[in-house]
């Protein structure tokens, strides 16, 4: 018997291994198969039984590698001299332990705090989910993670990152290079959390072929996106006439994530945030959750919970001392 295996080329390095050494562990492994690895593709000649063998056995090390991003020589001796796959089995969820995946290099990444945890039910059972909330409450980070999981789990073809490119103090036109360079710092946040979460060389092919898309929100007139996992970062940026451009670009079997922060708005005075009053204009329908994240999901340095309060405390009592002004002026 023999067969031919074709592998995506932007994993073959961590499947063979440094210097083809895992395919040489699985040539000592099962003496009896001829192994041989060329580019992406791998030719399995022998025996019928043998070769059966090992193709079941090869199945779940490629999808091992699908799940955890690696393969060592631990994960093949296991694999191997298993009986049968039951120590193997993809929880149909997704979520063992509120895991969502397992990033580059095994890295898990998890829903760590209960509005987090909230995101990923949400997600499971809703098509359109909107997560508010204060800087560092994971937001961006969980819902890419969602995404990047329906990705490897084929749930969706292809997945959408955009932002508005709204200046935060710095003046857009005066950064140097070409539009593309001019918006990648407003994007990088997204690249961020992709590179913790999938080898780098299967990363830059879903780049390139677009598999994964990073975009301005400007980018999104006019399409219509099917079989999507988008994600719409920084939504407080975004006013009513961009949300619901945005929002009606939904197409068939795509899942749509709305993410942002209400008190970092960095829209012109004249400009209204379309993010402040969504939750009423889209309240009760069906398949539309909101989850709104607090001071108690900030994930980042402990400093950073208190910097929010000290603001909040900040804002309340200029809003305190505007009121008795105006009273006293009545």
């Amino acid at each position: 018997m023999e067969r031919n295996i074709t592998l995506d080329p932007a994993n073959v390095m961590g499947i063979y291994g440094h210097n083809n050494s895992n395919i040489d562990l699985l040539r000592n492994i099962y003496p009896k198969v001829k192994i041989i690895a060329r580019g992406n593709e791998v030719k399995v000649m022998g025996e019928d039984s043998e070769v059966e063998l090992f193709l079941s056995r090869f199945e779940l090390l490629l999808k091992h590698f699908e799940q955890f991003g690696k393969i060592n020589e631990n994960d093949i001796l296991n694999i191997t001299a298993a009986e049968d796959d039951s120590f193997y089995r993809m929880d149909s969820s997704g979520i063992v332990d509120n895991i969502i995946l397992h990033g580059r290099e095994g890295r898990v990444i998890k829903a760590i705090t209960p509005n987090q945890r909230k995101m990923v039910a949400s997600a499971a059972t809703n098509d359109m989910v909107f997560a508010i909330g204060p800087a560092g409450t994971g937001k961006t980070y969980t819902a890419v993670a969602l995404a990047v999981r329906a990705l490897k789990n084929k749930q969706v073809r292809r997945v959408i990152l955009t932002r508005p490119a709204v200046e935060a103090g710095e003046n857009l036109g005066f950064l140097p290079g070409d539009l593309r360079d001019k918006l990648d710092p407003y994007l990088q946040p997204l690249y961020d959390a992709l590179w913790d979460m999938m080898p780098m060389q299967k990363l830059i092919s879903y780049l390139d072929d677009k598999t994964i898309e990073i975009a301005p929100l400007a980018f999104m007139r006019g399409r219509t996106l099917d079989n999507a996992y988008v994600i719409l970062d920084e939504a407080q940026n975004a006013t009513e006439s961009q949300i619901k451009m945005f929002l009606t670009r939904m197409g068939r079997n795509a899942k749509f994530f709305i993410t942002g922060d209400i008190t970092q708005i960095d829209l012109p005075k004249h400009q209204k945030s379309g993010l402040i009053h969504i939750g009423k204009v889209l309240k009760d329908i069906k398949g539309i959750d909101f989850i709104y994240m607090d001071n108690g999901d900030v994930v980042r340095h402990q400093l950073v919970t208190k910097i929010i309060q000290r603001f909040e405390q900040w804002e309340e009592a200029k809003q305190q001392e505007r009121q008795e002004r105006q009273e006293s002026r009545e």
